[in-house]
Formats: structure tokens, sequence, C-alpha cells
């Protein structure tokens, strides 16, 4: 018998045996990988600001009942389509960031209404549905910038386009938009020489777009001086997001999303617009997502144009699974919590494959395993706990 007083870290370690299960193969890993903590800490801090916007825009659609969203890879492709445009007028900076962040809106509604109008159509099959409109959307996505821009779509313009004179570069440089929103205001540690503040995205003559190397078992990560850069100006977005998303479900349309997601013909027989709600929640995960997405590529500085969006929606998902959260429950917490431990794993994995293996190539295999292979533990340690607690 458990005094009253005393944890019962059996029971916590069930309720939630998912988080639980990945920070202790996370912190192996980190033992592991053989790097010093200053490296680590800079890898998992840039990887946190590119991704936590996007997992958190998972969370309204699981409120409503819509299980987890890969139609946000949608989002992606009309950030991603602002983005060019913005890059294509010249516009740079903070400027440029917030023209495709609002250029982004209406497409994003749009794809969000059609996704929506689908998920209605095919209710209780939300998830599959989305992962196959995905792969739709991406192939009517490589028609429109492999063979109609240039010939049936106006545009001219050598920097973006194939030598054949049609059909978009497959790398688009974002120099001018690199670092627009985290260089607001930011803070770089360096081990044993303090912390260093910069204010109004001011950047050196030589700095140069940040490019996330294939196979970071190659990089010197010894840790030892390695600069920590925290953009707290994008901390501070995606705290905001935070404090939105409870906000909006305090509202009567956040209670409305809660009343669907809890059972549609209850709610329906209560006066709630199932059908509108649900096409509210999946426009409003649609817009988030583009916003997100865009979060991710300045910090990156550069924008792969066939491939960038293509496991948004795999990475999100997972982010979210890792953290605790289900296909009916989601929160703020876990999104981030699974974002940290996630992308934990994906920094440490080829880093311990190399160690155990000695075989570069192999820890990227594994690094591929860990991607795809925490989707498949996660939902399977999720359907043991619900076995249990019957």
């Amino acid at each position: 018998m458990i005094h009253p007083y005393e944890p019962d870290l059996l029971g916590f370690a069930r309720r939630h045996a998912v988080p639980v299960t990945f920070v202790a193969l996370c912190l192996t890993l980190c033992v592991l990988s053989g790097q010093g903590p200053a490296f680590l800490a800079g890898e998992v801090v840039t990887r946190l600001v590119r991704n936590s916007f996007t997992t958190l825009s998972l969370i309204v659609p699981v409120l409503a009942g819509l299980g987890l969203n890969f139609g946000i890879v949608l989002g992606a492709m009309a950030a991603q389509m602002a983005v060019i445009a913005v890059v294509h007028w010249n516009m740079s900076g903070l400027s440029g960031f917030l023209a495709a962040a609002a250029l982004a809106v209406p497409l994003a509604l749009v794809f969000g209404w059609l996704v929506g109008l689908l998920f209605n159509r095919a209710k209780g099959r939300e998830m599959v549905t989305g992962l196959i409109a995905s792969f739709f959307a991406n192939g009517l996505y490589q028609l429109l910038f492999l063979f109609l821009v240039g010939t049936l779509i106006p545009f001219h313009d050598p920097g973006l386009l194939l030598p054949e004179g049609y059909g978009l570069r497959n790398t688009v440089n974002l120099a001018p938009v690199n670092y627009a929103l985290d260089d607001i205001l930011s803070a770089t540690w360096i081990p044993h020489q303090g912390v260093t503040w910069a204010v109004g995205g001011a950047k050196k003559a030589d700095s140069a777009p940040s490019v996330e190397l294939p196979n970071p078992v190659a990089q010197n990560t010894s840790g030892q001086g390695t600069p920590v850069k925290v953009p707290i100006g994008t901390f501070v977005v995606i705290a905001g997001l935070c404090l939105a998303i409870g906000a909006l479900m305090s509202t009567k349309l956040g209670q409305d999303m809660r009343a669907v997601g809890q059972d549609m013909h209850i709610a329906e027989i209560a006066g709630i617009p199932v059908d509108r709600t649900r096409l509210i929640a999946v426009a409003i995960s649609t817009v988030l997502a583009a916003w997100g997405h865009l979060v991710y590529l300045q910090n990156m500085g550069t924008l792969n144009t066939y491939s960038s969006h293509e496991q948004i929606g795999m990475f999100g998902v997972a982010s979210l699974l890792v953290g605790g959260a289900s296909v009916t429950r989601a929160t703020v917490w876990q999104a981030l919590l699974g974002t940290l431990l996630f992308h934990t794993l994906f920094v440490t994995s080829p880093l311990a494959g190399k160690t155990l293996m000695g075989d570069p190539q192999i820890g990227e295999f594994f690094r591929v395993f860990v991607a795809y292979g925490v989707i498949a533990l996660a939902l399977a340690l999720h359907a043991w706990r619900g076995g249990n607690q019957k």
C-alpha cells in the first residue's frame, strides 16, 4: 500500500509511458554520442526554434476531434509559395518575412478550407485522408513549379529559374530573410566567455545562411567553445502562440471545438454547427502550419523547393506523440516536450550510431530508423496504456 504522501512512481510511469520512455532513450543517446553539453544544447535549441511552432499547429484539430492533421503539409506549401514570391520581389529583412506571413494567410485559408471539406466527407478517417491529400497536393505543387512557372505562368527571374527557362531551381537562397525573426532579439552564450546580446537584427558582413549539414557526424563536435545562440525573439513568438491557443480554448468557439471532439452527435443535438466548427479548426491549423514553416525557413536560410515541405507533417506528428499526446488529447506542454525529445533524438541518434557501429553511414540509417520508428513506438505505447486502463 502506498502512503498518501509518497509518490506513486510506477503509476506515474504507466500514465506517462511514452514521454518517460523517450526521456530515457534521449539520455542514453546523449551519453553514447560522446559530445559536450554545449554542442548538444546548441543543436537542440536550434531545432526547438525551427519546429515548435509547427508542432503547436496540430493541437487545435486534435481538440476538435480531427485527430493528427497530416494536412499541415499544405500549409507548408502555402508558406513556400509566399516566401518564393517575396524573394522574387527582392524584399528582405523583417518586412520581407512579415510580407511572406501575410501572403501565406489567404493561400493557407483556401487550402485549409478544401482539406476541411474533404475531412467532413471522411469523418472517422481524417488522418489517413490527410496523408493521402498531402501526397496528391504534392503532385500538384510539383506540376506548378516544375512545368507551369515560366511557361503558362509568366516568370522571368534567371536567379530562380532552371537553365531551360521554366521551372524553379531545386534550391532557393533565402539570404534576404535569413534570421529575420531570430535576430530581433538574441543571446549568444560561449562557454568560458559569457553571454552577448544582439538587438535589432544586426548581422556581420561575412555571415552566411544557416544550412543543415546532411551528415552531422562529420562536424567538429567537440563542444569546446561552441557558441549557443538563443533567438529570444522567436521564443517570444512561440510563447505568444501558446497563450493564443489557451485563449482560444476559453472562447465559445474553443468550447464548441471541445464539444465536437468529445461527441459530434451530442454536439449537433446541442445546436453546434459541427461541420463549420471542424472547417474552422482545420483552417486555423493550416494557417499556423504555414507560419510555423516560415519560422523554420527563415532559420534555415535555404529552401529545398521540392522537398522542404514533405516531412513537415510526419515530423510534427511524431513530435506531438513523443510528448505524450494522443489522437484525442493534446496540450501545449506535450507539444513542446515532444519537440524537445524528438529533435534531441534526431541530433544524437547518428552520433550514437557511429559510436556503436563505427560507421557514419550506419549512424545515418539509425537516424532514419529513429525518425520513422518513433511514430510506431509511440502509437504502440499509447495502445498498451489504453488497454491497461480498461
